[in-house]
């Protein structure tokens, strides 16, 4: 991974939101607890302070920005000029510099007038100077707005940057646009490049990974080259001569044989010669694509003869197919190895590798006697290596065996087992709480089974089973006869149980008047019939009897009741209704701040100061003593 990091780099706020997170900070920070009867010594201090701690903010959040931004001189060459064709170097040092111009002007701000308030001699005079004073750091920083807009852009841009590392293995594509170059990164790395048949798809460098031989290798997609000089590239075309100036890496430099990205082939032989430079001391290969559309062979005398010039210089010439895959893999691995035998040349060839080998000791026996030894391979060794050896070729493999098959291939695992043959298919035992299950298992049981059954038809078409009536005992019917009786009884108690529970028992309510109930029995005693005197009316008589006197209450001052010998806990200590009167509207107050701050955390601050009276107070009007 690259040892950069632009997406880290925090959001760069506008002039006017600087202003407003500072000044909101310092109010929050520093709130105004200034009196008339304060000395002139204190109300300094506490102004100074103000002043201090604006000029503090704007300094700390100025320097992350001039810290968290790119130093061009700090970085790799190819990154620096990368942000040179991207963004302009003068353009972003300017701006850089702007900035630090506007930290240092604050900082003498906050001198001059921390200098200034050491003489004033009222209050007003140190609210007027550190008014003068925040107002002076906010200008400077308004004016900072096209800079700090113009940083903004450069972050956002900087963050969709691939992480390209110049230090790691590295194949890098170029080519003429629309010649096969996105199409082959998508085809040997996870990178989702857009292919389209049209020129510069690709309008900026895109970054893909692949393994080789159990390491990583980064693959670079650059946008298409046009054959024209330096001055007239465009920034597209200059990406990708950044790239190969500055990035060590394995140059496969694509060429469309079937020319039908609009270039012949000697254009693109030119276009080659042109940036040849840029591919010194690199490993290089030609490759060329869409051979499923014309092939090398097919081509005319001419391009032949420029292809075989490449030879000649001895530039390998690979054909591939992004369609059809065809040669893609070669053209990978070819590449990967030229890249590896030339970075580990260029290690044996540098100054560490001598350190690493004085390091290294190899032990050589020396020779005892005139007697050659050769070499001693175990026989084990050796009927593994035949064993592997069928007629020349290698073992078959069960890839090999299932591809033959196919459809009738099942996969055997037991062939494989290090037992004898005559038990590599026996059936493994299952156990259970210690036990083999196969122990109790009769391996004749179906059988056994089947006798059974035929056994149970016999006795059952013989009338085994068939219950005699007649041969029951005296005591036997008596009993039988009992117990039919008891379950008929039964079934008639649980009908007249449930028919008891759906009968409501009529009720007179409480609310009866004595009235109405004397005129009802005098009713119904007209018609004959006598009231019970302990039926119904009895008892809705003795419920609706006048209830006994409750005892006398008292209650408090918010309706509840209590005892008469105990002072009310709110009416407690209180002197007169003044003092009642003082608790209550207290009382109501800390509740009130209970409820604010019962759930204070990190998601549940209040802040009460709806508006911050820097952003919504105009000038003060004329005779208006409101003091901060």
């Amino acid at each position: 991974m690259s040892h950069y990091n632009f997406k880290k780099i925090t959001v760069v706020p506008s002039g006017k939101d600087f202003v407003d997170i500072v000044l909101s900070r310092t109010q929050r920070k520093t709130p105004t607890v200034v009196h008339k009867h304060y000395k002139i010594n204190r109300i300094r201090q506490f102004y100074m302070r103000k002043v201090k701690f604006t000029q503090q903010n704007f300094h700390d959040k100025l320097s992350d920005v001039l810290n968290e931004f790119p130093k061009l001189e700090d970085i790799h060459p190819f990154y620096a000029d990368l942000m040179n064709v991207l963004y302009d170097k003068d353009h972003y040092k300017l701006a850089l510099g702007q900035i630090n111009t506007a930290r240092h002007l604050i900082d003498n701000v906050s001198k001059d007038y921390v200098r200034l308030m050491k003489y004033a001699d009222t209050l007003y005079r140190c609210k007027q100077l550190k008014k003068a004073a925040l107002g002076r750091m906010c200008t400077v920083m308004k004016r900072q707005n096209q800079s700090l807009e113009y940083l903004e852009q450069v972050r956002q841009h900087l963050s969709r940057l691939p992480s390209i590392d110049p230090n790691t293995r590295t194949l890098l594509i170029c080519g003429f646009p629309n010649v096969g170059k996105s199409s082959f990164i998508n085809k040997i790395t996870r990178a989702d490049v857009e292919v389209q048949p049209y020129a510069f798809t690709t309008k900026s460098l895109f970054v893909g990974h692949t393994d080789y031989k159990y390491l990583r290798w980064q693959v670079v997609d650059t946008p298409g080259i046009l054959d024209h000089s330096l001055e007239e590239r465009n920034t597209i075309e200059m990406q990708a001569i950044t790239a190969l100036a500055h990035l060590r890496a394995a140059v496969l430099y694509i060429m469309d044989t079937s020319e039908q990205c609009g270039h012949t082939i000697e254009e693109q032989v030119d276009l080659f010669k042109n940036i040849q430079p840029l591919f010194a001391n690199k490993p290089l290969l030609i490759i060329l694509n869409k051979i499923d559309v014309v092939k090398p062979e097919e081509l005319g005398d001419d391009e032949k003869k420029l292809l075989s010039d490449f030879q000649t210089e001895g530039i390998p010439v690979l054909p591939m197919s992004t369609v059809t895959e065809e040669g893609v893999i070669d053209v990978k691995t070819e590449a990967c190895d030229r890249l590896l035998a030339q970075r580990v040349d260029t290690k044996i060839k540098g100054k560490k590798v001598n350190d690493v080998l004085n390091r290294l000791h190899l032990a050589v026996p020396q020779q005892r006697d005139q007697k050659t030894r050769p070499p001693c391979i175990p026989e084990g060794v050796q009927k593994k290596k035949s064993a592997m050896q069928i007629e020349g070729r290698r073992k078959k493999l069960e890839r090999d065996i299932e591809i033959e098959e196919e459809d009738l291939y099942v996969l055997d695992l037991n062939k494989h087992y290090l037992i004898p043959e005559d038990e590599k298919y026996d059936v493994i035992p299952e156990l259970w709480e210690g036990k083999n299950l196969a122990d109790y298992i009769d391996p004749e049981i179906e059988k056994k089974l089947e006798e059974l059954e035929k056994e149970e038809l016999l006795r059952e078409g013989a009338g085994e089973y068939d219950e005699d009536m007649s041969s029951d005992d005296e005591e036997m019917r008596e009993i039988r006869k009992i117990a039919s009786k008891i379950r008929n009884k039964r079934k008639i108690v649980m009908m007249e149980s449930k028919e008891k529970r759906k009968v409501e028992k009529p009720v007179l309510p409480r609310t009866a008047i004595k009235g109405k109930r004397s005129r009802f029995e005098r009713e119904m005693g007209e018609l004959g019939v006598e009231p019970n005197p302990g039926g119904h009316f009895t008892r809705s008589r003795s419920r609706s009897k006048t209830p006994v006197a409750k005892k006398r209450q008292r209650t408090d001052s918010l309706g509840r009741a209590r005892s008469s010998s105990r002072t009310p806990r709110d009416l407690s200590g209180v002197r007169d209704e003044t003092m009642f009167n003082k608790t209550k509207k207290m009382g109501k107050l800390s509740q009130r701040n209970r409820n604010r701050f019962g759930k204070a955390g990190e998601a549940d601050r209040v802040i009460t100061t709806k508006m911050p009276k820097h952003l919504f107070a105009g000038k003060r009007k004329g005779g208006k003593t409101d003091r901060r």
